[in-house]
């Protein structure tokens, strides 16, 4: 080792990665990344050095990178391992703090508001006042909760969960909510709510998504055995193997990896290198894509039920529309995409399950922002067709050649996009079929370099409607 006089500090460790002791500023780096002396080591990079020095039995010397919480940390340290105990002694040569920047206080609550919206066991989206559009959920202690809400589509959501402690006048301000405890009708666990405003491109607020967490896991359930050959088959309707037995029990566990991984992402917990903060946003990543892939596996099991049927009920598109657009204006806007929808004013009658139309729209539109280059615009538009409801989402992407509009529809087709780009590739064939069960249809028109125009057709009164999808012949060739 370099002589003691040319040291700025010292520490050892044992053969487990142990920092036995240490002087006081390699001690205070330990203690703000969340460490004790003695105790492991904490500093991620400090403890990658010592692996590899230990490992190669080698002295070794390098810069190391590491944040405090306050400073951006900057040293040279060397590691000199004991080839027959494991033990190393650490010195610090130079040691340079610069102050981190203040951290954006806007990001911050983005990033919380995030991880709630990933670890919700309910979500529900609401219009401008709060009042219930379409619930979620799938806790077994929520199913009374989410019976009701559903029941009571239009009312405010503060009708069916009691905020507690509240004397403000209900709906109760966003602001003001911050994830306060509130009350679940069947549920004896402590949960709290957030409320997640939904702006558009004047800053008006258009639309709240509600999601209930809880610190508390339900227990993983058993289930029943299944029924014997010959015996009366499960509702079409209701969740197969996957929705009843599978994604319950994946659901949680998976939505808790994603939000812990973001908690590190984001240095929630603390300080942490650039790196360790790269690996935990791909576990996350890859956390959402599972996720996202049993949610659509549930939804896949429903509609290719041969019984499958939808509510259908009198609905007004252009109000879907606006709905949907209202919820994915954010993620727009973090492109520069505008989404053009239906003008207040304008109204489309239709016959058609609101619920279904609204999760149409929400993948239609949600691809068109994911396709359309940035700073570019997405529009909704209106075609009253006499007997038919038509409702159009155009963008200005990279456009569908005639070989892929007959593959587009297609049960996991992604169309060349890679792993990293998300999607189960089950998005638009569900939507398809979701279509033609309310007597409708979806289809596209476009060409490459002219962007695409997804058309949803639904009846527009009780005389249009269509023979469901168990009698429809099934088409992947687009109108």
């Amino acid at each position: 080792m370099t002589t003691g006089g040319a040291f700025l500090a010292r520490a050892s460790c044992d053969g487990t990665d142990v920092l036995t002791s240490a002087d006081e500023v390699v001690a205070t780096l330990q203690e703000r990344c969340g460490g004790d002396v003695p105790g492991p080591i904490a500093i991620p990079a400090l403890r990658d050095l010592v692996q590899r020095a230990r490992i190669l039995g080698l002295k070794l010397a390098r810069r190391m990178e590491a944040t405090d919480g306050q400073d951006a940390i900057s040293a040279w340290v060397e590691v000199e391992p004991d080839p027959e105990t494991g033990s190393c002694q650490i010195g610090i040569v130079s040691w340079q703090a610069t102050p981190l920047p203040a951290e954006n206080l806007n990001e911050t609550v983005a990033r919380r508001i995030a991880i709630d919206r990933t670890v919700a066991e309910l979500i529900a989206v609401l219009d401008g006042g709060q009042n219930i559009i379409t619930v979620n959920a799938e806790a077994s202690d929520l199913g009374e909760l989410c019976e009701a809400m559903l029941a009571g589509v239009g009312r405010p959501w503060t009708d069916f969960i009691a905020v507690e402690g509240s004397s403000h006048r209900q709906p109760v301000h966003w602001r003001l909510l911050d994830g306060a405890e509130v009350r679940v009708p069947g549920s004896e666990r402590k949960w709290r709510a957030t409320l997640i405003p939904k702006a558009d491109v004047t800053g008006e607020i258009q639309a709240f998504e509600l999601c209930l967490t809880s610190e508390t896991v339900l227990p993983v359930p058993v289930s029943p055995p299944l029924p014997a050959i010959g015996e009366a088959r499960m509702p079409s309707n209701e969740p197969g193997p996957v929705g009843r037995d599978i994604a319950p029990v994946l659901r949680q566990p998976i939505a808790r990896i994603i939000a812990n991984a973001e908690t590190i992402r984001t240095r929630l917990a603390g300080p942490l290198a650039e790196e360790y903060a790269a690996y935990a946003a791909d576990i996350a990543a890859a956390g959402q894509h599972l996720l996202s892939l049993v949610e659509d596996l549930t939804d896949l099991e429903v509609v290719e039920s041969d019984d499958f049927n939808t509510a259908p009920d009198r609905i007004d598109l252009a109000d879907v529309a606006r709905r949907a657009a209202g919820i994915l204006t954010v993620r727009a806007q973090e492109r520069g995409i505008s989404i053009d929808a239906p003008k207040p004013g304008e109204h489309l009658p239709a016959i058609a399950e609101f619920r279904r139309v609204l999760q149409i729209l929400l993948n239609l539109v949600g691809n068109a922002i994911r396709y359309a280059p940035d700073n570019s615009q997405v529009w909704i538009r209106l075609e009253d067709a006499g007997s038919r409801a038509r409702l159009v989402v155009a963008d200005q992407g990279p456009g569908l050649s005639s070989e892929q509009q007959v593959k587009v529809f297609e049960k996991f087709e992604r169309l060349g996009r890679s792993n990293e780009d998300g999607g189960s590739g089950l998005g638009l064939y569900i939507s398809r079929r979701l279509a033609r069960a309310m007597g409708g249809d979806l289809m596209i028109d476009s060409a490459p370099g002219q962007g695409a125009r997804f058309i949803l057709d639904v009846p527009a009164d009780l005389l249009a409607l269509r023979p469901t999808t168990a009698q429809q012949p099934e088409s992947d060739c687009a109108e």
